[in-house]
């Protein structure tokens, strides 16, 4: 979308803003003396994940869903992702499965280009005891073949042991030309690792340093470098929700916790930058907004979400507040208010755009940071259960996946959609999703899309999903123990 669509309209209307909590300090001020890289214990981690988090075995089934609107698909067949507009690929395997021996709920993808590097997963489990893993996984047909899982398609390349759950877990940012694959994860604290060869591996192609042995039949180890955490507070860490690594500057790291702040990390000095008092209740998510080192929001169980920029952190400013709920309104937070927001993603390709969703909610919002207050988009009437996870396309800024509770993995296209959204919309052009949706320089009624181009049908709920950044034909599903790469 090119910006002299918008040149013509009207001035903007100037943003909500709101001083932070007057009750808290907002800026935690000398950050750098209270930092230091730590091997201690912590207290132990609360069950810090909302509803996105797996799903205990005695939680409430839902009624069952009305009549399929898509065929179901198995996992034995390579036709499995079935399209609204006939189109498939044919390249290969449609599929990739790999059966993780804990349960699996923090995943991201290298973002190498290459296919040997860009076909990485890092996994992190979610087991209550004080027994979690982070793992790396690659196609077994890119492994030498002493290492090759014969029996998976998947084989594993490191594995290194996580004392708590894994709240979420990141490649660091493609560079241009990597020397070193640098990984962070956040749970109790943020964390960073190198994964190097194993000595036993041969030659070090990609420079092993650090101490420790790698685990048996792993032709790679991580490294821990740096554990990150305040120690202002020296008998309790509050734990983390999530993170964010900045791509344009890939020195920066954001994180969430539940204590209600959000920390921004210099994660080449080890450092923190500054804290503040995001929110009024915890912090559930927060991420960088593409194209910039400076501006970040966050959502959390207060409902509402926000937007900081580093070069003025005085005021946040308010860009989307849950709707109260109504007597008719099911699935709304016990004793009332606003529900929760869960997750949130900035679109790649056009910065100004968002994505988040509801607790207990079937639907994603997507909202437009320079009309704020009201979805521009909403995504309705697929999924038959909570959405529990997003993911932007990398090289589409109208589409973007979906997944939740009723074990559908949707994958939705903005632009397609223009022409059979409801007749809410005003916006009949559909070479752009946002070119005549907006008049005298304010959005006209949300458009409301229910009929995704993708959808696939996993064996159980959906706790994870990440588009690839470099193989783009990818996705990365997570469903209980399982983690399927999808091409779409």
């Amino acid at each position: 979308m090119s910006q002299q669509n918008y040149q013509q309209t009207p001035q903007q209307p100037p943003l909500k803003s709101v001083s932070l909590p007057q009750r808290y300090p907002q800026i935690v001020h000398n950050p750098y003396q209270n930092i230091s890289s730590v091997a201690g214990s912590t207290d132990t981690l609360q069950s810090t994940l909302p509803s996105a988090s797996p799903r205990p075995s005695q939680h409430q089934p839902y009624p069952n869903p009305p009549a399929a609107q898509y065929p179901p698909m198995s996992a034995q067949d390579h036709s499995h992702l079935e399209s609204r507009n006939g189109r498939h690929s044919n390249k290969g395997k449609e599929i990739y499965t790999y059966h993780a021996p804990w349960p699996v709920y923090a995943m991201d993808w290298s973002k190498a280009p290459t296919e040997k590097g860009g076909f990485r997963l890092a996994l992190g489990s979610f087991i209550e005891e004080h027994e979690n893993k982070l793992q790396i996984v690659t196609r077994s047909d890119l492994v030498d073949d002493m290492y090759a899982n014969q029996h998976s398609d998947f084989a594993v390349l490191a594995e290194t042991d996580s004392y708590y759950p894994i709240t979420k877990v990141l490649w660091e940012p493609y560079k241009g030309k990597h020397r070193t694959d640098l990984l962070a994860t956040t749970g109790d604290i943020l964390r960073l690792w190198e994964l190097v060869d194993s000595p036993s591996y041969g030659s070090n192609t990609i420079g092993g340093r650090g101490s420790g042995e790698a685990p048996n039949g792993c032709p790679q180890k991580l490294v821990k470098k740096s554990e990150l955490m305040n120690v202002k507070q020296t008998d309790f860490s509050a734990p983390l929700t999530s993170f964010d690594w900045n791509v344009t500057d890939p020195s920066l790291v954001v994180t969430s916790s539940i204590d209600t702040t959000c920390t921004v990390w210099n994660v080449e000095t080890n450092q923190a930058k500054t804290q503040l008092i995001a929110h009024d209740k915890d912090v559930y998510d927060v991420a960088f907004m593409h194209g910039t080192a400076d501006i970040f929001a966050s959502v959390g169980a207060d409902g509402s979400v926000r937007m900081f920029d580093l070069r003025s952190l005085e005021h946040s400013t308010i860009l989307y507040e849950t709707p109260q709920p109504t007597n008719n309104v099911v699935g709304g937070p016990a004793g009332g208010g606003p529900a929760p927001l869960l997750r949130l993603e900035f679109n790649r390709m056009e910065h100004h755009l968002l994505a988040t969703f509801h607790m207990d909610s079937m639907s994603v919002q997507i909202l437009d940071i320079r009309f704020p207050s009201t979805p521009v988009t909403e995504l309705v009437k697929s999924h038959n259960a909570s959405v529990n996870c997003i993911s932007w396309a990398p090289h589409d800024s109208g589409q973007i996946c979906t997944g939740g509770d009723d074990s559908q993995v949707l994958v939705w296209d903005l632009n397609l959609a223009a022409n059979n959204s409801s007749p809410t919309t005003s916006t009949t052009n559909r070479s752009s999703h946002h070119r005549q949706s907006y008049h005298n320089g304010h959005p006209q009624m949300q458009r409301h899309i229910s009929d995704p181009i993708l959808a696939y049908s996993a064996e159980s709920e959906i706790n994870s999903l990440c588009w690839n950044q470099s193989l783009t034909e990818w996705i990365g599903v997570g469903f209980g123990k399982t983690v399927q790469a999808l091409r779409v």
